[in-house]
Parts: C-alpha cells; structure tokens; sequence
C-alpha cells in the first residue's frame, strides 16, 4: 500500500515535536496512525530508532498481525497496544509518551490505580469535556512486558476514559480521532499531570 508523503511528514513533525518536548527522549515513545481501517493498517515509527532524527521514508506500514508490510526496520512490541486501543476505540492515531512526569505520576498513582484531574480550564481541551468545573479519572495500570496481559488490562480500562491512560513506571498512552486531536490529547493530558506533580510538590513542602 502506498502511503501519501503528507501522511508520512505529518507524522515525523509529530513525533520531532514531542522529542523536543523531552516526551520521548532517545528510542523511547511509539507512534502510529490509521491508514486503512478494514483490515486495520497502521503507519508506525520503527523501534529502536531516535525519536529525535527520525525521517519520514523510514515509518513503517504495520498490519494487524504486527508484521511490516513496508519499511526496513522491526514494528514496536508495543505494538499490540496500539491495536487495542484503536479496535477499542476506533481511535485514528496512538502516541505512546515517555516524559517524566507522567512516569513519576504512574509510579506513585500505581496503587490507586488512577489519577484525578479536575478543577482545571485544560480540561476542555479534552474532547467531550465542556467546562473547568469536571474531573478524569484517568487509570493506571501495572506495567508487564507479557503485551497479551498488558493489552487485557488496557480493554478492561478504556470504556469511559478521558482519551489516555498511563502505564506504571512506563508512561502515556493516548489517541484521538485523528493524528491532530491525539496531539492535543498528549498535550492536554501531559500539562494536566504537570500541575498535578506541582502542587503535590507543593503540599509536601508546606
């Protein structure tokens, strides 16, 4: 399947701009869009690759059983997340984020198993979300590198999620309609735990 340039720029400037913002420094973070919904396909930044130079020729098409139809380069084992995110969803673009807050966040929210957001004007930047005066509760999941366990876990919790969900010690999922809204939900999402970690912080200190 030939897959456009625009396509494939769009999503390098994605991923270089979250680099930049120390969200997946080094190799860490994945990345996908949809480009074809029956079956799915998927346009995926390969693994082990810096996040900070990647080039738009060298994403691969992934198919639904996780093989690379096109690109030079492994497919994320992560990518089966992907997968039960957009199966789950109908999402149409995944990014996986790595910054460190929301891997301090997902370490010492693990227990509870989720976060709450509330109270804040970011909020509505979530889609769904019409008012300062809401709250998410966005879940936190124990991390495994067994993808089948991890994938159940990540079905059980997305039914009524603020488009994200965090992984204990490991960082954010989140996904949108479109490669334009999962941004802004990687945005949305990472200022809001921002703010969390500050005023806990804070209340420490006092």
């Amino acid at each position: 399947m030939q897959i456009s340039q625009v396509i494939r720029e769009r999503l390098t400037k994605t991923i270089e701009k979250l680099h930049r913002r120390r969200w997946c420094d080094g190799t860490g973070g994945n990345f996908s869009v949809v480009v074809q919904k029956d079956p799915v396909l998927l346009l995926m930044a390969p693994s082990g690759v810096d996040k900070g130079s990647l080039q738009p020729e060298q994403l691969l098409v992934v198919n639904e059983f996780q093989e690379v139809l096109d690109g030079a380069g492994k497919a994320s084992a992560e990518t089966q997340l992907h997968l039960a995110i957009i199966h789950k969803t109908g999402a149409g673009a995944v990014l996986h984020t790595h910054s460190v807050t929301g891997t301090v966040l997902s370490r010492r929210h693990a227990k509870e198993g989720q976060i709450r957001l509330e109270g804040l004007e970011m909020l509505k930047g979530l889609n769904g979300i019409h008012s300062h005066d809401a709250h998410v509760d966005l879940p936190v999941v124990r991390n495994n590198q067994d993808m089948n366990v991890l994938a159940e876990e990540f079905h059980q919790q997305i039914q009524h999620l603020p488009q994200g969900i965090l992984v204990e010690g490991h960082g954010l999922y989140a996904w949108g309609e479109n490669l334009q809204q999962a941004e802004r939900h990687v945005e949305i999402i990472e200022f809001l735990l921002d703010v969390q970690l500050q005023e806990q912080q804070l209340q420490t200190k006092s």
